[in-house]
Order: C-alpha cells, then sequence, then structure tokens
C-alpha cells in the first residue's frame, strides 16, 4: 500500500478540470452488455474499476480499449462467446450491476457475495436479488456464490424497493430496458448518475417515464441499440476541490456542466463557515472564516445530514468534516446511509481535531485547540483519504496519509491536478 505525503497550509491557486463521475461510468459500461452495436464512453474518468471491467468483457471475448488520452472506453460485444468465462472483478462494488446484463447475454450468473466494495459497512445484496427474482430469475446461493439462472426474457416487474438505494435502482433499469415489457420501481434512488444511466437507455432505445424521480416506469426492448455516450462530470470531485480551497483559504475556479446539481451541496459548505459559491457553470473559493451558521431555533445545533439524493450526498461528508478541522462552532455530521463510515474521526484526533464520536452513523465535531501534522491510517474507504487529505493540507508541516491507494479507484488524477495548482503532495511506496 502507499502513503500520501502532505505538506501542508499552502495556498493554492488557478483553475481546475473534472472528470467523469465514476459511478456514473461503471454502471454505463455495463450497459453496453445489452447490445450487439459499439458503445463509446466519452469522458471517461482512468480508474482502476473500470480498467477491472474492461479486463472482464475482454476474457468474454468483448472488445474493451480505454483511451487514457482521449478519455474515451469503446465497447464491442459483438462477439462474446457462448462457453466464454471470466473472473468477475471482486472489490468492487459495481460488479453487481453486472448481474442484469450477464444473465441477458449468457442466461446465467454467478457473484461472490463478497464483491462489496469500501469498507462503510454491510452492504445488502438482497435487493438486487429481489429485483432478479421479480424479473423471473432462479436465485440459488452456494456458501459464499450466488448463482442468478435467467426467467423468461419478455418479463416485466413490478416492485417497491425497501429502501433508495442507487445500485439496486440500477441493476432494476439495466433489466427492464432489456426486456420487451413494462415495468415499475418505487421508491427509486435519484442520484445524478442514476438519471445518467437512465438516460442512457433512452438513447438506446428503451421508454422511461419519471427519470429524477422515485418512481420509474420503462417500456424495454430487446433490441437496444449502440451509440457515443458522455460520461457526466463528478459533483463528488467538485465538491472535493471546493473543499480543499475553501478549506485552503486558496483561490480556485472550479468549472463543470453539473453546478445544478451543487446547491444544497454549497449551502452546507457555507453552513460550517467554508467561503464556495456557484456562478454559471463554474464553483468558485476563497479565504473561509470558519464560523458555523446558528440554528434559529436556540436549543438546536449546527447539523450536516447525509441522506439518498436530493439530501447532502454521503460520500461527501468525509470531504466536509475534514474540511470543518477549523470550524468555530459545533457541528453535528450525521451519515443516515452507512453504520461504519465514521470510525476514521479517531485519526482525525491525531490531527489535533476534537471529535465525539456519538454512535455509528454520528459525529460531533467541536473547536480544535491546536492543530498538528502527523501520520495518520486510512481505511479503505476512497472519500474518506480524500477527508483525511483535505485535513492535512490545512496544517503547517509534513503529514503522512497510510494506505491512500483507494484514491486511484475514484480519483486517479485528483494529486497531479492539486499539485498542479500549488500543493506540496508526493507518493510514497514506504
Amino acid at each position: 500500500m502507499s502513503s500520501l505525503i502532505v505538506r501542508g497550509n499552502k495556498r493554492l491557486s488557478g483553475d481546475l478540470a473534472v472528470s467523469g463521475n465514476k459511478n456514473a461510468a461503471l454502471p454505463m459500461m455495463c450497459a453496453s452488455l445489452l447490445t450487439e452495436e459499439t458503445v463509446t464512453l466519452t469522458n471517461f474518468p482512468p480508474i482502476s474499476d473500470g480498467r477491472k471491467i474492461a479486463t472482464f468483457f475482454e476474457q468474454l471475448g468483448s472488445r474493451a480499449v480505454i483511451d487514457r488520452i482521449r478519455h474515451e472506453v469503446t465497447l464491442d460485444h459483438a462477439a462474446l462467446r457462448a462457453d466464454a468465462t471470466g473472473d468477475v472483478p471482486s472489490g468492487i462494488r459495481s460488479a453487481v450491476l453486472l448481474i442484469a446484463p450477464i444473465v441477458h447475454r449468457f442466461g446465467q450468473f454467478a457473484i461472490d457475495l463478497g464483491s462489496k466494495g469500501c469498507a462503510l459497512g454491510i452492504r445488502e445484496i438482497d435487493p438486487h436479488l429481489l429485483i432478479a427474482r421479480a424479473f423471473g430469475c432462479e436465485v440459488e446461493i452456494d456458501g459464499g456464490l450466488c448463482t442468478i439462472e435467467g426467467g423468461p426474457k419478455s418479463q416485466g416487474a413490478d416492485i417497491w424497493l425497501d429502501y433508495q438505494s442507487v445500485t439496486a435502482t440500477e441493476t432494476f433499469a439495466l433489466f427492464a430496458a432489456s426486456r420487451p415489457a413494462r415495468s415499475v420501481l418505487t421508491n427509486a434512488a435519484s442520484e445524478p448518475h442514476v438519471r445518467h444511466l437512465c438516460e442512457m437507455l433512452v438513447s438506446m432505445g428503451a421508454r422511461i417515464e419519471g427519470i429524477g424521480t422515485s418512481r420509474l416506469v420503462i417500456e424495454g426492448t430487446d433490441r437496444l441499440v449502440g451509440g457515443r455516450f458522455a460520461v457526466i462530470d463528478d459533483h463528488h470531485e467538485v465538491a472535493t476541490y471546493a473543499a480543499i480551497g475553501a478549506a485552503t483559504g486558496s483561490t480556485l475556479t472550479i468549472r463543470s456542466s453539473v453546478t445544478a446539481d451543487m446547491e444544497l451541496i454549497v449551502r452546507q459548505f457555507r453552513k460550517v463557515g467554508l467561503n464556495v459559491r456557484i456562478e454559471g457553470d463554474a464553483v468558485l473559493t476563497g479565504p473561509s472564516d470558519f464560523r458555523v451558521e446558528r440554528p434559529l431555533t436556540p436549543e438546536g445545533i449546527t447539523k450536516i445530514e447525509a441522506a439518498p439524493w436530493p439530501y447532502f450526498p454521503a460520500d461527501i461528508l468525509p470531504q466536509i468534516i475534514g474540511a470543518s478541522i477549523q470550524a468555530k462552532g459545533e457541528v453535528l455530521f450525521w451519515n443516515k446511509v452507512y453504520e461504519g463510515a465514521l470510525f476514521w474521526s479517531a485519526e482525525l484526533a491525531k490531527l489535533g481535531a476534537r471529535t465525539n464520536l456519538s454512535d455509528p452513523h454520528r459525529l460531533l465535531l467541536m473547536r480544535a485547540e491546536e492543530l498538528r501534522p502527523n501520520v495518520v491510517e486510512a481505511p479503505y474507504i476512497i472519500r474518506v483519504v480524500v477527508g483525511l487529505l483535505i485535513a492535512a493540507m490545512q496544517i503547517e508541516g509534513r503529514s503522512v496519509i497510510r494506505n491512500a491507494d483507494p484514491l486511484d479507484r475514484a480519483h486517479p488524477d485528483l494529486i497531479a491536478k492539486l499539485r498542479g495548482v500549488g500543493a506540496d503532495l508526493e507518493w510514497s511506496d514506504t
């Protein structure tokens, strides 16, 4: 595992470009299996998970070409071999999104129940199996292996999810779009990357009503077409740059096509005293006063609550926590999605932050007496590596973030981009 060396308290300045959204790109790769025509994805981020899925496709006989210079991936599955076998990518949550496309092409799919991605607590596969069964599939679990046998290819489904799961909503959309039937999903997730996958499926030939809402009605087809599709910018990365700029007192301009999705996120940043604002197609940062806004209700406490979209995203909670270590006041951060995502607060304490982990979901941050550089250990959670990075970048001196490799799964160009605007960061193998 690699370490990230951070020499903090540097003022940054300049423009930053935003990469494509990892959480949009991977489902779009999986969707390409639903057609025999060529699919090209532009604005594709050079993430390690994308390379893993491309390798799996090649094992099945597909052509998968990733162009890191042009940020494109070209996928052609016309030559899939009926007897092909491949190693389903392990250690990435998006592997579950292969269920519907592989069942569509091969009639069955087997997945290791350990394919769960970041260490954020229990990440259920149950909703995906419920969806598969609703579409007529047979599901069998033997030890740690789950096998899904395809059912009638013309069967639709009507499902009400227990909760708004992003990947379960995407699994439903992939099943429904590839079947000539009417399917309905209630309590659907509506995150930008979910909307984007639905828009891609519409361009491929499906009819979808309710995109961006909690109820999707999908009229599928067994002849989806290929095409050229752009991956949307990553609003998580926009928020990450904004948090870094405001927390370090830097003047940054972050240009992106997704500023319309940033309003609530920016409002929460400003609530904890971070100087972030939206102007047209850009998010701008400047020196912050870190003054926490007091609630109008005298007995209240300032809260940042992360929950399914359109709430503040859980994937941005570590960034705002890391950016708030200089906060002048108390803030309660509440992760309503994952029960194992706040235990890294002990590493923040090594940097001088004052925190109290109230329970697995709630973290109270208090005004720090003195921040100091230190060596911290990152858990296997992409966004927590970023949160620790943001915290260390505010502190004079040399800090080290150990086990920082997960950063490559979502933001492989992040360090190079930050160095380009003045950050003093480097990788180390020790």
